[in-house]
């Protein structure tokens, strides 16, 4: 299927995930045959601990980025740009949904609205940085992009717990500081935190190896260590908490990287292990898309105007940001549309929604969106930085040797 989407010039995520809508209970799984693709979505489910495992590890690769020499190049414009074009998308959102609950209330509530516009901040690391490596992109706006990806995670978990807990509130009548302000940010600082830990014990156990093969298991299992231990959640008083995978994983990449003197080399090696589970990530993201939401024409409505609503946002947050922060006309023009990937991130938001009212609406919406973003996502990233100059046409040489020589 890569080959494929190759000879029609698309980006080989995009086959991983048509892919996996094949194998889906919509496609083969409906032959109901044993061992032919899936046959339920409870089935796809049994491997999320996997899509977890490759979140963790892409978010490892992602902390790569954070190296202080960069941060010094790019940091207050990363930082900048990450938190405004999240805010503006957020903003962008809850106004179009709030205007069609003001229209038609039966159709949407006020804190349907209100949660999917913070959720609509969120962006999908995932499948941006599949294209980056695919193509071997590189350059001033691949450089950032990968920062504010980062940033975007925690501004969206800060912008979903606020939102969240209003959204609770209007159900409920009455309003938590606890849930609004406080716990978010213990979640951010215990993320941050876990991860440093992790980062600083994996490269304390490295020095004491020098063989690449031990120093490349420890490091898998420091990741999968990192993984397993964001699962923890626990309450301290009337206080819940828990941790932020993405956060965690990309702590633990970002500190390894600035403390160790080796990282780069075995970066590279830990990147070539988890290509196949990346591979394995799309294809189980593609199968659990469930396609019975396009039947609903309630939710189509509903996600047509957040996709707009959020695809405006995102261009325009990314476009005015970069502009306050005198980005190159390149940045300024294209970022945005790399932003628009949207998929586990935003689903684990929707999930956590479907103790209100209208939360079943919520998850629908946002799987309507995610099945359009990740299938044309990817393709517009990869226009938007061949645009930028940072990805080299395909030809008959190879793109790849020819980005890295230029690297």
């Amino acid at each position: 299927m890569s080959r494929v989407a190759k000879k029609l010039s698309l980006p080989a995520v995009t086959s991983y995930l048509i892919v996996g809508l094949l194998l889906g209970p919509f496609a083969l799984g409906r032959l109901n045959l044993p061992g032919l693709g899936f046959q339920t979505h409870e089935q796809v489910e049994n491997f999320s601990i996997l899509s977890r495992t490759a979140l963790g590890f892409i978010a490892f690769a992602i902390g790569n980025e954070f190296r202080l020499s960069q941060l010094k190049v790019m940091g207050r414009q990363a930082i900048t740009v990450g938190i405004l074009q999240a805010v503006v998308t957020t903003a962008l959102v809850d106004a179009a949904l709030i205007a069609l609950h003001l229209v038609a209330p039966h159709v949407l509530s006020l804190p349907t609205a209100i949660t999917l516009g913070a959720i609509a901040a969120a962006t999908a690391p995932a499948a941006t940085l599949m294209v980056v490596k695919q193509y071997k992109a590189n350059g001033p706006l691949t450089k950032l992009l990968l920062l504010v990806v980062a940033i975007d995670d925690a501004v969206g978990l800060m912008l979903f717990s606020a939102s969240f807990g209003i959204a609770q509130a209007l159900e409920q009548g009455s309003i938590s500081v606890t849930a609004v302000v406080l716990e978010p940010i213990i979640e951010i600082v215990l993320s941050l935190g876990l991860g440093a830990l992790i980062g600083f014990l994996l490269y304390w156990v490295e020095r004491f190896f020098h063989s690449r093969s031990k120093r490349l298991s420890i490091s898998v299992a420091f990741v999968m260590l990192a993984v397993g231990l964001s699962m923890t959640e626990f309450q301290i008083g009337s206080v819940h908490c828990g941790f932020s995978l993405l956060l965690v994983c990309m702590m633990t990449g970002t500190l390894f990287c600035n403390i160790c003197n080796f990282s780069e080399e075995l970066m590279e090696r830990v990147d070539r292990w988890t290509a196949p589970l990346s591979i394995l990530f799309f294809v189980i993201s593609g199968a659990e898309m469930d396609l019975r939401i396009l039947s609903n024409p309630v939710v189509l409505l509903i996600g047509l105007i957040y996709i707009v609503a959020r695809s405006l946002g995102k261009c325009g947050g990314a476009n005015l940001s970069c502009r306050a922060t005198k980005c190159s006309p390149h940045i300024t023009n294209y970022l945005g549309i790399t932003l628009l990937p949207q998929a586990g991130v935003a689903l684990g938001m929707a999930q956590v929604s479907v103790i209100l009212a209208e939360g079943a609406v919520i998850r629908n919406v946002v799987l309507f969106s995610v099945l359009v973003y990740e299938l044309v996502g990817p393709l517009l990233t990869k226009w938007a930085l061949t645009k930028a100059g940072e990805i080299q046409p395909e030809g008959k040489t190879n793109a790849r040797i020819a980005n890295k020589s230029q690297g």
